[in-house]
């Protein structure tokens, strides 16, 4: 190659192929954010949950979750209802499957007498496997 001479190579075609390793950055971290914020999704009603230093609970294969807020309000499922009508509903899950545990969440603030008329209702229906939830402390 002289000086002033340009090459007579023939230049590179384009690159026709697609470039999938910007896409594959963005579905990991797509996948990461959903990966951390599923968890939090769990329950719509928010409790300040006694703290206790018991270990974690085991998994149960039939389990229903009645949620006592501050105000006194009963949740069955996420879904608010009357003493009555949990007192029938109960009772159905208790005939259908009487090892069905209750997974009983009782705000912190709540009257320790609401949380016994729950856990007596559940017992009347039929549900002798109540499982209380609460926090546990940070270390």
């Amino acid at each position: 190659m002289a000086f002033g001479r340009l090459s007579s190579r023939p230049l590179d075609a384009p690159m026709s192929d697609i470039n999938v390793t910007p896409l594959v950055d963005v579905m990991l971290v797509l996948l990461v954010i959903f990966m951390v914020t599923a968890p939090l999704l769990t329950s719509a009603i928010r409790l300040d949950l006694p703290q206790s230093e018991g270990g974690e609970s085991a998994a149960v294969a039939a389990s229903v979750v009645l949620v006592v807020d501050a105000q006194g309000t009963l949740y069955l499922n996420d879904q608010a209802v009357t003493a009555e009508a949990l007192r029938a509903h109960l009772s159905e899950l208790a005939r259908r499957n009487p090892l069905t545990e209750l997974e009983l969440r009782a705000d912190a603030s709540v009257p320790y007498g609401q949380v016994v008329e729950a856990m007596g209702l559940a017992q009347k229906a039929g549900l002798t496997r109540i499982g209380f939830v609460a926090q546990l402390k940070a270390p």
